[in-house]
């Protein structure tokens, strides 16, 4: 019992090793949209209005890409654990990320030019159109940058990346109020850009350190440039279904907010704060499973089904411990927290309301987190598609829109929504993970 103890200590520590850095890096994403978003206040609150629409565009289309690029890491995990070279796939993974970016630059470009449709304010839609012609060139810098980091934590590389990732914000925060509003250096008088010089700031930190990581991989750029139709393969069918999966949960979360936000402001403010908390929680849980991807699809590479049933648990129990604190924290320090974001009396009354109900959604797409990051591993990802098309579009808009319309209960009816839809999804990740590691326990008992 002890012995078993100290071997479940050391991996939960290995894996904790692992995810911290790439939770630093996953943070430093918010903290990038969180700051683009106080320069636009502070310019107008058009800008600000025009930031929101636009970066929901640039990311829901943009995300596609991104979410191809997610299987790199387990892939290449894979290929080490079976002793497979890899880092000759080095070059290849790049120029294949600048392919796979190309259509979805192109859909940006034909949905700018077709904004009109969407019935935009004039003043509103000339902003959102200036914003996403420049943040449209981002997707370049980003997926070069998501491919590098990817395949080097394959290889469990994960400090440097994710400590130029924080970087990045500091370098967006500062070019982002610099461009904005402009500056003075002595004799130089450098006339503010508005809302296009939020847009600028975001492209040129982008590019910046994206060649830094390129430069850091410079060893990785020796030797020939090695072709593989089965790499590039393997890449495609593990990485569309996590493609479709996070579009399909972007989606969901964003209509569920439009329609929520049909009903009043101020149950779009309640559904915003709500997410900001529960997307905070998710960034921990993605961390830990991106670690856990990468230990699991090592040993699958392997065939070391002990392992991989190790690292699974532990990821599993991580994530259950700091679903666990989050819910001791948001009981004892709700009012605390809420308040933070606004001190308005019926914003609290419904966030605290409503929280309970959040709870209970944040413990199931914890645990389905959890069993995506093994499905990953096991490159087994075609089922994630199907279960988020399932859970979000399937129950929990449905299911919210009934009883928001029906029983009259906005907020409570669509968080209750989400709370089925993802325990749905929870369900039939968690029993594809017990079904998937027992018919590898066979395959490897062979």
């Amino acid at each position: 019992m002890i012995k078993k103890f100290k071997e479940y200590k050391e991996i939960i520590l290995n894996l904790l090793k692992l995810s911290l850095p790439i939770l630093g890096g996953n943070v430093s994403q918010l903290l990038v949209g969180f700051a683009d978003s106080i320069a636009a206040g502070r310019y107008s609150t058009l800008a600000l209005g025009a930031i929101s629409v636009a970066s929901a565009i640039v990311m829901t289309i943009t995300i596609g890409a991104l979410g191809v690029l997610l299987s790199i890491s387990p892939v290449i995990s894979n290929f080490r654990g079976k002793k497979m070279p890899s880092k000759k796939y080095f070059k290849l993974t790049l120029l294949f990320s600048i392919l796979i970016s190309v259509p979805f630059f192109i859909i940006l470009e034909i949905f700018l030019r077709n904004l009109g449709f969407l019935g935009f304010e004039v003043h509103l839609e000339e902003l959102v159109a200036q914003y996403i012609d420049v943040c449209a060139w981002t997707i370049f810098p980003t997926a070069l940058f998501v491919a590098m980091k990817e395949f080097l934590q394959a290889y469990e590389k994960v400090i440097f990346p994710n400590i130029l990732s924080f970087v990045m914000v500091i370098l967006n925060i500062i070019l982002n109020f610099a461009l904005t509003f402009g500056f003075n250096i002595g004799n130089f008088v450098f006339e503010p850009m508005g809302l296009i010089g939020i847009a600028v700031a975001t492209l040129i930190s982008k590019v910046l350190v994206a060649i830094v990581l390129a430069l850091y991989c410079l060893p990785l750029f020796e030797g020939k440039f090695a072709k593989s139709k089965e790499f590039i393969k393997e890449i495609i069918r593990v990485g569309i279904p996590i493609s479709a999966a996070t579009f399909f949960e972007f989606l969901g979360f964003n209509l569920t907010a439009v329609f929520i936000g049909k009903f009043s402001a101020l149950y779009a403010a309640v559904h915003n704060i709500i997410l900001c908390i529960a997307n905070f929680t998710f960034m921990i849980v993605l961390s830990v499973a991106n670690a856990a991807s990468i230990k699991v699809g090592f040993y699958n590479g392997a065939k070391d089904i002990i392992n991989i049933k190790k690292y699974s648990i532990a990821n599993i129990l991580i994530v259950i411990f700091v679903c666990l604190m989050t819910f001791t924290t948001l009981e004892l320090y709700s009012n605390n927290i809420i308040t933070l974001f606004s001190s308005d009396k019926e914003v609290i009354y419904w966030c605290d309301k409503i929280l309970k109900i959040a709870i209970c959604f944040l413990f199931f797409d914890g645990i389905q987190g959890a069993c995506v990051g093994i499905l990953k591993g096991l490159k087994d990802t075609k089922i994630i598609m199907f279960t988020m098309l399932f859970g979000y579009l399937f129950i929990a808009i449905p299911l919210g829109t009934y009883i928001a319309y029906h029983k009259h209960m906005v907020l409570e009816g669509y968080w209750i929504g989400l709370a089925l839809g993802i325990f749905m999804v929870c369900l039939i990740t968690s029993t594809r993970v017990i079904l998937k590691i027992r018919k590898l326990k066979k395959e490897y008992a062979d």
